[in-house]
């Protein structure tokens, strides 16, 4: 259980990274980044205390929590404006045709990470699971897959 809830952290640190392949040149486009970017950056802050790779520290992970909590509200605001084409951009443009589906999702995530559990190594571990699935419900439906 704790191996697929590595693998599912895994797979959204490269989802971040593959934000970072080129540079947006459209602002809408810039806006998406820059909040996708804040939360990987903070998953992965979580998903290094819980792999082992960082010693725990209760007031990094709270605020980690709370900088994810924060910037998964900025969401629908952020991709409200769907902007020009941008070759770095990977949001869908099912996004726009979908959008109270994709509010709906995107609202999700504070909610799941709000209920998170940070109190330990093994309760991040427990929740990062969790959090995952909405990451991966979302992104499976609204997000180009790069290879």
């Amino acid at each position: 259980m704790k191996l697929i809830k590595i693998a599912v952290l895994g797979a959204m640190l490269a989802a971040g990274a593959a934000f970072a392949e080129g540079a947006a040149t459209d602002p809408a486009a810039m806006q998406r980044e820059a909040v996708m970017k804040e939360i990987g950056k903070n998953m992965g802050i979580l998903g290094a205390m819980a792999k082992g790779e960082a010693a725990y520290d209760a007031a990094a992970a709270e605020a980690a929590k709370a900088a994810i909590v924060t910037a998964s509200g900025t969401i629908p605001t952020a991709f409200e404006t769907q902007g020009g084409e941008d070759a770095t951009s990977e949001a869908k443009p099912e996004i726009w045709t979908s959008w109270d589906d994709f509010v709906k999702k995107s609202e999700a995530l504070p909610a799941a990470v709000s209920a998170a559990d940070v109190s330990s190594v093994e309760a991040i571990g427990a929740s990062l699971g969790s959090i995952g699935g909405v990451c991966k419900d979302c992104h499976t439906t609204y997000r180009v897959t790069k290879q």
